[in-house]
């Protein structure tokens, strides 16, 4: 493994159809994701650590903040608008935040993709983030009713032409829906999920962002703490009820047994190269091709810490034969277990 820096924007080939924000923007190769700051789903947490880890992230680099207006409804959006807030305008790091899912009076979630539902998110968003201008905007999930889908993506078109929005994405669209929304106009940005354990994106949607132009931000690199090397069926037992995590299936048999097995044959190798099982964890995503960028989360700054290592490591071939060979073994997530090429800075 090797350590080195650049900004992505040096890292991306020229193309007529190259994204805005490529063009217009050198991001760090992670950034921040601000879920845990809404207070909700995960347990309880301190705004001041909130606070602490976004300014500890602009220190070590980071210029980006990811989050979305239903992350505590709206808190976590007020959180990333109070540490704007305390750092020179010079140093603040651009926002993205996404539209499109609400909670209803009984705290349940659902999805809302109108075009005045999105205009009053927007809104609202901007007022929270105490901001002119959303730096990127995004669709957070899709609706199954392709014109709902492709009218709310008209909407953030809008949303750009009057200046509100700098960029207008994407998020958890499949292939299908991608082509369909950039058939209307340009995507400048896909937001699909990628970890060790969660690799389909690698093989469809990675890709297609790459022929695109469209800038590939991938989320949940550490799989929402599992591949953390702190997790284990203990620490399941002990979430709080009100944790996100009991209801999904990869924490839950046998899922989570072959994801800590896998984490078991990645410890050595971690700790041989001298670095965290999550800087490993984010370095592997960011090894595939079209992956521009990756969001990892920190409740405080010490989190933070543990893999921000991560932007400026290189990983090897090697590394990426023992790695493949543990995810076959061990038979934990699903989706291609090694890039196609050799590994190169992204």
């Amino acid at each position: 493994m090797e350590r080195g820096r650049r900004a992505l924007e040096d890292l991306v080939i020229a193309s007529p159809g190259r994204s805005r924000l490529r063009s217009s923007a050198a991001l760090s190769r992670i950034g921040l994701g601000s879920w845990v700051f809404g207070r909700t789903g995960w347990g309880a947490q301190d705004d001041r650590d909130s606070i602490a880890a976004i300014l500890r992230a602009v220190e070590h680099g980071v210029n980006w903040i990811d989050t979305a207006a239903v992350y505590g409804q709206g808190h976590a959006e007020h959180i990333v608008g109070r540490a704007l807030a305390q750092l020179p305008e010079g140093e603040r790091p651009l926002v993205f935040t996404k539209c499109g899912i609400l909670i209803d009076a009984a705290g349940d979630t659902y999805h809302h993709l109108s075009p005045g539902s999105i205009r009053a998110e927007c809104e609202a968003s901007l007022q929270r983030l105490g901001v002119e201008r959303l730096d990127l905007y995004q669709l957070h999930w899709p609706v199954s009713d392709t014109e709902v889908v492709e009218a709310a993506w008209q909407t953030l078109g809008e949303l750009q032409r009057e200046g509100k929005v700098r960029w207008a994405g994407v998020s958890n669209f499949d292939l299908r829906l991608l082509r369909r929304c950039a058939a209307q106009r340009q995507i400048d940005s896909v937001q699909p999920a990628l970890s060790l354990t969660h690799r389909d994106a690698a093989a469809e949607v990675v890709p297609w962002a790459a022929r695109e132009g469209a800038l590939a931000i991938v989320y949940s690199p550490l799989g929402s703490g599992l591949l953390t090397g702190r997790f284990s069926e203990q620490r399941l037992r002990e979430l709080p009820p009100e944790d996100w995590r009991w209801r999904k299936a990869p924490f839950q048999a046998p899922q989570l047994q072959r994801t800590l097995e896998l984490v078991e044959r990645l410890r050595p190798l971690a700790a041989d190269a001298g670095i965290s099982l999550s800087e490993l964890a984010i370095a592997w995503t960011l090894v595939w091709p079209g992956v521009s960028g990756v969001i990892a989360g920190a409740r405080d700054p010490a989190q933070l810490d543990e893999w921000i290592g991560a932007a400026e490591l290189r990983l090897d071939e090697s590394t990426l034969d023992a790695v493949a060979a543990a995810l076959v073994e061990t038979q934990a997530g699903s989706g291609p277990v090694r890039p196609p090429t050799a590994a190169r800075p992204n």
